[in-house]
C-alpha cells in the first residue's frame, strides 16, 4: 500500500517540480538514511520549507503581547501549511507529532515514507532524531546529606544582599526543562506554581515530553506523567538552585520568592531533539495536563537548560538550524533562554553543541569558590556553527549544594553537592528572577536583562594558552564571557535604569504627527533623540529634547511621510550611555499624495493606482518583506498592474519614492 501511496503522490506533483522529486535524497539526513535504507523504522523530524518571521515581536514592549504574537503567528502558519504532510502521515498510519514552535513534525517510519515526505514540495528537510545523553555533573549522586552543605555560590553572587533589599523573585516564574522534578521535596514544594498550600493543580505548570522509553528497560516515573517526577535527580538539583528554601537557616536557591514550572525532556538522562522541541513549545504556550488549552499568559520569564546535543550523538551542521530557530522563537516570546556551556573543557572551542552554540542562548560557564574557571567548563569560541565568542557569563558551578531525590527513588528526598556547568546555569536563571522582581518593567526584555548581567559581572581574565583572539586583558573572553555574575550590582543597575517608560505614542494632527511620551523615572538623563523610519528598520534623527525629569514630553513632526511613520526615542545619559524606547506608529494620509494599491493574490498581481501623483512621475516602487528584505523594485511612469507570482503569504511593506529617492508614501499589505 505504501508504494502505491508514493506513486499516487508523484502523480499529483506538477511537472515543474519533478526536479525536486528527483533530488529528494538531498533533503534527507545521511545518518537517518543509513538507519532505514536496509529496512526497519527510525524516528525523524520533518521540517517544512515555510517558516514564520516573528521578529516583529521584538518591537513589542509587553511580555504577554510578545508571547501571544509569537504563539498566534507560529500556530497559524502551522495550521495553514501542514495539511499535505499530515495527509501523507495519516494515510500511511505513521505515528507523528506536529510542532508549531518550528513548522515541522516528529514521526517514526520506514524508508518508503521518508522518501514520500522528502518528495513533497512543502518539505525542506528530513532530519535524524538522535538519542542524546545528559551532560552529567562531575560528582556522582550521593546519599542524603545534612542540610548544612554550604550554598557558597549564593553568597558569592551577592544574592542575600538582594533579598535584604526586599527582592526575592516575587512575581516571577522560572522554568526548567530537565530530567523532571520532585515537586514535593520540601525545598521546592512551596515555590511550585501548581501548589497553593493545600492542593495541587498541575495544569499549565507541568508537562511530560517523555511518551515512550528512549533506551528500553523501565522508568521509575513512568511515561506521560500528569504530575512532576524526576527519574534522575538532576532536574530537582537545578530547580533547588533556582528557588530552593529548605528552611530559613539553609537557603539553597538564588530566588526563593519565585515560582517554578517544569517540563521533563529526558528519560533517565537521555533526550532527543523532539523532546527538547516539545518542551520549548510548551513553555511558550503552556497547556493543561491533557495537552489542551494553550495559554501564552502562563509562560515563564526564564528557562534553565542543562542539556546538549553533540556531534557524536547526531547533531551536525545540517540540522543545527532547526534548534536555533526554536531558541530564537522562544527568545522572541520574551523568555530568557539560559544554557549551560557544557563540561568538555579545558580545551578551546569546546562550546560545540546545541543549544550553547547559538547567539540567542545566554550561555554560562562554571567557576569555583575562588572565582577560577572550573577545569571541566567548556570554552569558546564557537567554531562549528559560525565563529563567535561564548560563554556569555560565568557562575558558581563547583561543589554546589542543592536538593535531590535519593538514589533516583521518587518520594525520597535529600541534599547533595554536585559540580558542572549544569549547576552554574541555574544561578543565572535565579538571578534573572531577582532582576525582574526588582524592576518589573524588565519582564520580556531579553536583551536588556542579558546586558545588565553582562555589564555588571565581575571581570575575570583568561590565562595562557588563550582561546580565539583572547589575551591576558580580554573582557569579554572565551573562558568567563563578561565575568562571574554579581546579581547585587545587576539589581542596582536595574533600579537605576535611565528611564522607566510609562508610554510612547504617536497620533496624526492635520498635516503633522505628534509624538508624546511619559517617564516615571530618569537617572542622569541628558536628552531624548527622536528618530523616525518609513519601514521600522532604517532610522533618521528628527531632533532632540532635553530631559527635565519624570513627566510628560511632546515633539511635533511637521513633515511626516505620507502613510505609516515609525518613531522611537534614543535616551542618552550624561555619560553617553543610551537606551531605546518602545516604538510608536502613526499614519498620515495627504489628499495630494493619495495612491492606491489593490492586491490580487489569486492572480499573483498588485494593481498600483498613481492617478493622484502622476505629476511626480517617474516614481520608484519598492516591495520589502516585513523584515526588510527587498523583493521587487520597479520604475513607474503610470498606473500599472505588477505581476508578483512568486510572492509567498505574509506581510509586506511597499515604498513609493520620487526620482531623488524622497519618500512619497508607505503602505503595508498582507499577501494571502
Amino acid at each position: 500500500m505504501i508504494r502505491s501511496l508514493i506513486f499516487y503522490l508523484v502523480l499529483l506533483i506538477p511537472g515543474g517540480l519533478f526536479a525536486q522529486v528527483d533530488n529528494w535524497r538531498l533533503k534527507v539526513d545521511e545518518t537517518l538514511w543509513k538507519k532505514v535504507e536496509t529496512g526497519g523504522r527510525a524516528e525523524f523530524l520533518v521540517i517544512l520549507t515555510e517558516q514564520a518571521d516573528i521578529r516583529a515581536a521584538f518591537a513589542l514592549s509587553d511580555k504577554n503581547a510578545k508571547g501571544l504574537y509569537v504563539y498566534e503567528t507560529l500556530s497559524e502558519l502551522a495550521t495553514r501549511t501542514q495539511r499535505p504532510v499530515r495527509d501523507l502521515l495519516e494515510a500511511s498510519a505513521t505515528p507523528y507529532k506536529p510542532f508549531w514552535i518550528i513548522n515541522g513534525f516528529w514521526a517514526k517510519a520506514s524508508a518508503d515514507i521518508i522518501q514520500a515526505l522528502a518528495q513533497l514540495p512543502e518539505v525542506a528537510r528530513v532530519e535524524d532524531n538522535p538519542v542524546i545523553p545528559l551532560d552529567r555533573p562531575q560528582s556522582p549522586p550521593l546519599a542524603a546529606q545534612d542540610r548544612a552543605l554550604s550554598p557558597w555560590g549564593i553568597t558569592k553572587i551577592n544574592a542575600p544582599a538582594v533579598w535584604n533589599m526586599g527582592y526575592t523573585g516575587q512575581g516571577v516564574v522560572v522554568g526548567g526543562q530537565d530530567t523532571g522534578y520532585e515537586w514535593e521535596h520540601t525545598a521546592v514544594k512551596n515555590q511550585y506554581r501548581g501548589w497553593n498550600g493545600s492542593t495541587a493543580d498541575h495544569n499549565h505548570n507541568w508537562h511530560d515530553a517523555i511518551s515512550a522509553l528512549i533506551n528500553g528497560g523501565a522508568n521509575s516515573c513512568g511515561l506521560n506523567r500528569k504530575s512532576p517526577c524526576d527519574d534522575n535527580g538532576h532536574g530537582t538539583h537545578t530547580v533547588g538552585t533556582m528557588v530552593g528554601t529548605p528552611d530559613p537557616d539553609s537557603m539553597i536557591g538564588v530566588a526563593p520568592g519565585a515560582y517554578w514550572m517544569g517540563c521533563r525532556n529526558m528519560e533517565e538522562g537521555d533526550g532527543t531533539p523532539a523532546t527538547y522541541i516539545e518542551c520549548f513549545e510548551w513553555f511558550v504556550a503552556p497547556t493543561d495536563t491533557n495537552n489542551a488549552n494553550a495559554n501564552p499568559g502562563m509562560a515563564p520569564h526564564v528557562i534553565n537548560n542543562s542539556w546538549s546535543c553533540p556531534i557524536s550523538e547526531g547533531c551536525n551542521s545540517g540540522n543545527y538550524g532547526t534548534m536555533e530557530t526554536v531558541v530564537n522563537n522562544v527568545r522572541a516570546a520574551g523568555i530568557v533562554v539560559v544554557v549551560s556551556a557544557g563540561n568538555s573543557g579545558p580545551g578551546c572551542s569546546t562550546v560545540n553543541a546545541p543549544p550553547a552554540i547559538y547567539t540567542g542562548s545566554f550561555v554560562v560557564g562554571a567557576t569555583n569558590s575562588n572565582d577560577g574557571i572550573a577545569s571541566f567548563s567548556s570554552r569558546g569560541p564557537v567554531t562549528v556553527y559560525g565563529n563567535h565568542r561564548k560563554p556569555d557569563v560565568a557562575a558558581p558551578g563547583v561543589g554546589v549544594a542543592s536538593c535531590v531525590g535519593v538514589d533516583n527513588n521518587p518520594g525520597t528526598y535529600g541534599y547533595v553537592s554536585w559540580s558542572g556547568t549544569s549547576m552554574a546555569g541555574p544561578h543565572v536563571a535565579g538571578a534573572v528572577a531577582l532582576l525582574i522582581s526588582a524592576q518589573p518593567n524588565l519582564a520580556g526584555q531579553v536583551s536588556e536583562i542579558e546586558s545588565l548581567l553582562e555589564n555588571t559581572a565581575l571581570d575575570l581574565f583568561p590565562s595562557a594558552p588563550f582561546c580565539g583572539n583572547d589575551n591576558a586583558g580580554s573582557t569579554p573572553n572565551n573562558v568567563f564571557g563578561y565575568g562571574r555574575i554579581n546579581v547585587l550590582a545587576a539589581v542596582n543597575a536595574a533600579l537605576n535604569l535611565p528611564v522607566e517608560w510609562l508610554y510612547v505614542k504617536a497620533a496624526a494632527r492635520n498635516t503633522a504627527i505628534e509624538l508624546a511620551w511619559a517617564t516615571a523615572a530618569e537617572i542622569n538623563c541628558a536628552q531624548f533623540e527622536i528618530q523616525r523610519s518609513a519601514d521600522g528598520r532604517n532610522w533618521q534623527v528628527l531632533g532632540q529634547v532635553v530631559c527635565h525629569g519624570p513627566g510628560e514630553y511632546l515633539f511635533p513632526d511637521l513633515h511626516p511621510y505620507p502613510g505609516w511613520n515609525y518613531y522611537r526615542l534614543r535616551q542618552i545619559d550624561q555619560d553617553g550611555r543610551f537606551s531605546f524606547s518602545p516604538m510608536a506608529t502613526a499614519r498620515l494620509q495627504r489628499d495630494e499624495d493619495v495612491w492606491n494599491l489593490t492586491i490580487r493574490p489569486s492572480e499573483g498581481a498588485i494593481v498600483v493606482d498613481l492617478e493622484n501623483v502622476l505629476d511626480k512621475v517617474p516614481l520608484q516602487l519598492e516591495l520589502y518583506t516585513s523584515d526588510g528584505r527587498l523583493q521587487h523594485r520597479v520604475v513607474l511612469e503610470e498606473s500599472q498592474i505588477l505581476a508578483m507570482p512568486y510572492l509567498t503569504p505574509g506581510l509586506y511593506v511597499v515604498l513609493l519614492r520620487d526620482t531623488h529617492g524622497g519618500m512619497i508614501g508607505v503602505q503595508r499589505i498582507a499577501w494571502r
